[in-house]
């Protein structure tokens, strides 16, 4: 079993949004039971917090549930775990690096380095407001996430 885990600040907008829009996409793929797919933030800010409102109507928009998310850190263990940690901008990328001693396993990437655009990074709609920019985003990064893991 493929093991993907999406990283942000808090774990209540991009992270839970591409974790529950990849959920979707593998389900839709009929490949729903190759993977197990969760979130992760890299503060502490936002600890059991549920996926922020607009994210949850962005997600909802498109016929997406994330009911029962409640927001955590990732783990040293989880980085054990994991075969892809998938960060959202350079920042979660540098706090993960730090956190997991440099990535020794070269588990970590940026979502948007998947799909021809490296070092971009997914903009924060908790500071942008704009939830479909990030739904955007990730269309475009997760199907070719999904195409390389199944490759």
């Amino acid at each position: 079993m493929m093991r993907v885990l999406f990283i942000c600040h808090g774990n209540i907008c991009r992270s839970p949004m591409a974790e529950y829009m990849f959920r979707d996409l593998v389900e839709r793929a009929g490949r729903g039971g190759e993977f197990h797919i969760a979130s992760a933030a890299t503060s502490t800010e936002e600890l059991g917090s549920p996926v922020y409102p607009p994210a949850r109507r962005e997600l909802a928009r498109h016929g997406i549930s994330c009911a029962g998310h409640a927001a955590h850190r990732m783990s040293l263990a989880e980085y054990e775990a994991y075969d892809l940690i998938i960060c959202m901008d350079n920042a979660n990328l540098r706090n993960l690096r730090r956190m997991t001693g440099g990535d020794p396993a070269g588990k970590i990437s940026l979502a948007l380095d998947h799909c021809g655009r490296p070092g971009e990074e997914i903009s924060d709609p908790w500071y942008t407001g704009d939830f479909a920019a990030t739904w955007d985003d990730l269309a475009e990064a997760l199907p070719a996430i999904l195409a390389e893991l199944t490759e």
